[in-house]
């Protein structure tokens, strides 16, 4: 029964994180596909690029209330299956990261839009701050810094995505409870961001990364 609930977790996360905030302001208020323009990447560093700061805003609040939604959704499921079942079993307490997990690979592959999404980023931080909103407030602050001073909005998501695992760990080492989902979750969500950056990563280590407020070269 467990595994059934959790499938469908997943299934949910995943089909919440393919609504892209991007692909759908791009066609239905300018009438074309944000794919084709600029980096060509559904997210909201592109719509500031090509369609400005109010288009950037929207997707970025549709995107990280994405990730919101999906462990929200998860936390009810954990609450009515800890109570509904007196087994034990591995997935207690494990459905919020499952559905953050599904929700993040929903946006980078969306089903809705031939399995062409973003890199990950804002809706990571929706699942992020809602699992833990200390961990995530330092993970945003750090990234934050690092793009303000680098002027490389790719540069501060991949160190958000390395920070993020490490905070868990650190917090879990701290309080002497290591506990194998939210650590493994953690990992897999860094890996997903990073794997989506490995074209910034390539222009980062030659020079030719396009800098916050730069023209796209």
């Amino acid at each position: 029964m467990i595994y059934i609930v959790a499938v469908l977790v997943a299934l949910v996360g995943y089909f919440i994180g393919s609504i892209s905030g991007a692909i759908l302001i791009s066609k239905g208020v300018h009438g074309d596909d944000i794919r084709n323009s600029g980096s060509k990447n559904a997210g909201t560093t592109n719509m500031l690029r090509v369609y400005g700061k109010k288009a950037a805003v929207v997707t970025l609040l549709i995107d990280v209330l994405k990730g919101v939604i999906a462990v929200l959704v998860g936390i009810l499921v954990d609450y009515f299956v800890r109570n509904s079942i007196e087994t034990v079993n591995p997935l207690l307490n494990s459905m919020k990261y499952i559905a953050g997990i599904f929700a993040v690979i929903g946006h980078d592959f969306p089903v809705f839009f031939g399995f062409k999404g973003g890199k990950g980023v804002a809706t990571s931080l929706g699942v992020i701050l809602t699992l833990d909103w200390k961990i995530g407030l330092i993970v945003m602050i750090a990234s934050l810094i690092i793009m303000a001073v680098s002027r490389y909005v790719s540069l501060g998501s991949i160190a958000a995505a390395v920070i993020y695992p490490c905070l868990v760990a650190v917090v879990m080492l701290v309080e002497g409870d290591f506990i194998l989902i939210p650590i493994l979750s953690s990992v897999v969500m860094a890996v997903l961001v990073i794997v989506k950056h490995r074209s910034n990563i390539e222009r980062l280590t030659s020079g030719t990364e396009n800098k916050l407020f730069e023209k796209k070269k």
